[in-house]
């Protein structure tokens, strides 16, 4: 890899989450050095409902921050990564970054798995990324059960996962349950996790993703509230305006 891959990523902090000033190609530099490297390592995509899940519990906040990289996944987080002077800055979304690290991967020849998701989706998502990626060598795939694992089970996944050979591990679990996953089995898992989320469905096909153009405005989450309104309605309305309050809130002080 070129030295690229070793630069440090900068961050800055969102209420309290160290959120990192980045780009789809550092995405690719890093993670394919550290798989290369067989490292165990944590990347995150964060949007506005992990922002406030951290702002909630003080011990998933700690968990994010002990992430290797937290990457801006919505809008609202590239905007307040600018607000803050980060006029740089990127969106860096999940499922975008799922799709340019698979390709990646096939081009560099590096394993890649996928665990979570229902047994329907996960058939689906790697009968898209095989027509995809061709020569990519996707060499795990597992949908859990929902119910929490077993020790004994757990240690066995985790066998599976590292007996596959699989550097990058993809993991679409939903949020928070993903991010805890990952941070439990980092140094037990020999592959850089990523937390992608919804990048599952939208690959498989079983759920529309929005325009390019709304998630460019910073509306993708009025088109998922527009496909899904029971399930994240009580989310973006507690969340959502208590988000804005919190961050002008931090930007102000930092005037004071």
């Amino acid at each position: 890899m070129t030295d690229e891959s070793q630069k440090p990523i900068v961050t800055q902090p969102i209420l309290g989450v160290n959120v990192a000033v980045s780009s789809y190609d550092e995405v690719i530099s890093h993670s394919l050095a550290w798989a290369q490297g067989r490292k165990s390592r944590a990347l995150f995509f964060a949007n506005v409902h992990m922002i406030m899940e951290a702002a909630d519990d003080p011990s998933f906040l700690g968990r994010l921050n002990s992430a290797d990289v937290v990457f801006p996944d919505g809008m609202p987080l590239a905007w307040a990564l600018r607000a803050l002077g980060e006029s740089s800055t990127q969106r860096v979304c999940g499922p975008d970054a799922t799709a340019v690290l698979l390709a990646a991967a096939e081009k560099a020849g590096i394993p890649a798995g996928f665990y979570g998701g229902s047994p329907a989706v996960l058939d689906a998502l790697v009968n898209v990324v095989h027509r995809r990626h061709p020569k990519l060598d996707v060499a795990f795939a597992e949908s859990p059960p929902f119910r929490t694992l077993t020790p004994e089970e757990d240690a066995a996944a985790v066998d599976r996962i590292a007996s596959s050979g699989a550097r990058l591990l993809f993991v679409g679990l939903g949020c928070p349950k993903q991010e805890n996953w990952v941070i439990e089995h980092r140094g037990r898992v020999p592959a850089v996790m990523l937390a992608v989320g919804a990048a599952f469905d939208f690959i498989a096909g079983s759920k529309r993703r929005a325009p390019r153009w709304m998630g460019r405005c910073g509306l993708e989450w009025a088109f998922r509230f527009a496909t899904e309104p029971r399930r994240l309605a009580w989310r973006y309305l507690k969340h959502n305006p208590r988000f804005v309050v919190f961050f002008l809130r931090q930007l102000l002080a930092g005037y004071a």
